[in-house]
């Protein structure tokens, strides 16, 4: 399940060294806290919570509309926990940029330093999977450099990662919880928080699974060549705006449409005037010739068996993806939708002094009280953490 979106602006500065260390181990603790009173799978549907985990990074004393609160408060945590992870049974790993790309290895160490049980292979599947559908099968402008990905003994898991646009200077944050997931590729938006954006080519939504079935097809079925042709033809159409004659294109006969693909298109509401105008907005991102030739051969010679195949084959990004999704819009008559999946805390204050200065007294304070609950509790003295949790309680009435 894939449960949200975040957006958030670009911010310029950097965070203070003693904040940041304040962060760690007031981080840190409040983690400790989650896990022993819920369990370490409650801190992964939390931290997977977009809205709660905003609120995390305020209450820590970060800015609350920084885009930075992703990078410095998942950096906190990893290096808060770090010698904590074994006693927890929560393994964090990633990070932003270079550290992003260590996420295989690090899930690798993670079970052979602790010894686990879990099926590493699939993890770290796991972990390129959900890069890979935000990178490439969500195009929405974002470009990913932080992933950050946690697990429990169970194999259970949250990823948080974020992506950067280079046009409006915002971040884009996507939270994902390994809870009732069946597909990558068949609408995992749970929740979605943020800024709207226009002609967002959602390829692994529901109303796209016509779109994602017929690429599937074209890969199988059709050689490199005739979708090619399809392609250019469609390029050249898009190029001469005055030209508004219908154009037939099509690699299939209507009895040859395959069934998987007409069963979706015999509802009328799923049809589109496709083969007489291309929906695509522009500008579209299509790989030379040379290299979509090289991948749609590649394709052709290792047979498809779902989308996810296609989604993971080495090569394949987004403008695979979108050329495929073009030639099965003409081919198929399988229009793909553009929408976007998106659908925000207070406490010691934030370190650029909104909504005003972080105290540094009061972060004191508070990991105190949390420290001593915790050592308390580890005795089997629950009175501070009861305390705690009395007081939540009253908060909320």
């Amino acid at each position: 399940m894939r449960t949200g979106i975040a957006n958030t602006p670009l911010h310029g500065g950097h965070c203070p060294p003693w904040l940041f260390e304040k962060m760690k181990q007031l981080g840190a603790v409040m983690i400790e806290v989650i896990a022993m009173e819920y369990g370490p799978t409650e801190v992964l549907r939390r931290l997977s919570d977009p809205i709660w985990f905003q609120a995390f990074g305020s209450v820590l004393g970060f800015d609350w509309h920084s885009s930075g609160l992703t990078t410095v408060l998942c950096g906190a945590l990893k290096e808060g926990l770090r010698e904590r992870q074994g006693d927890l049974g929560l393994f964090v790993t990633g990070g932003k940029g270079k550290a992003s790309r260590k996420t295989p290895d690090e899930i690798f160490q993670a079970g052979e330093k602790h010894g686990l049980s879990n099926d590493l292979v699939i993890l770290q599947r796991t972990s390129r999977m959900v890069a890979k559908v935000d990178s490439a099968a969500v195009q929405d402008g974002y470009q990913l450099y932080h992933h950050f990905f946690v697990f429990d003994r169970d194999g259970n898991w949250t990823v948080v990662q974020q992506g950067m646009n280079e046009e409006n200077r915002y971040a884009r944050r996507y939270h994902w919880l390994s809870e009732s997931v069946k597909s990558y590729v068949e609408d995992p938006h749970q929740g979605i928080c943020g800024k709207p954006t226009k002609d967002v080519l959602n390829l692994v939504s529901r109303s796209n699974e016509a779109t994602r079935l017929a690429s599937v097809e074209l890969c199988r079925e059709e050689r490199p060549e005739n979708i090619l042709k399809v392609l250019n033809s469609i390029n050249k159409r898009n190029s001469t705006a005055s030209s508004r004659e219908p154009q037939q294109l099509s690699l299939f006969d209507e009895e040859n449409i395959p069934g998987e693909i007409q069963e979706i298109m015999d509802n009328p509401s799923n049809w589109s005037a496709a083969v007489s105008s291309i929906t695509m907005p522009r500008p579209h991102p299509i790989p030379s010739p040379r290299y979509l030739n090289k991948i749609l051969h590649q394709l052709y010679e290792r047979p498809l068996v779902n989308y996810e195949h296609l989604l993971e084959t080495p090569g394949v990004g987004p403008s695979t993806l979108r050329a495929l999704a073009m030639v099965a819009e003409v081919t198929h008559g399988t229009q793909p939708s553009f929408a976007d999946p998106v659908r925000y805390a207070f406490a010691h204050g934030g370190k650029d002094k909104i909504p005003f200065p972080v105290s540094r007294r009061d972060l004191e304070h508070s990991l105190g009280v949390l420290r001593t609950a915790v050592e308390k509790a580890k005795l089997g003295h629950q009175e501070k953490l009861e305390a705690l949790r009395k007081l939540a309680q009253y908060g909320e009435t």
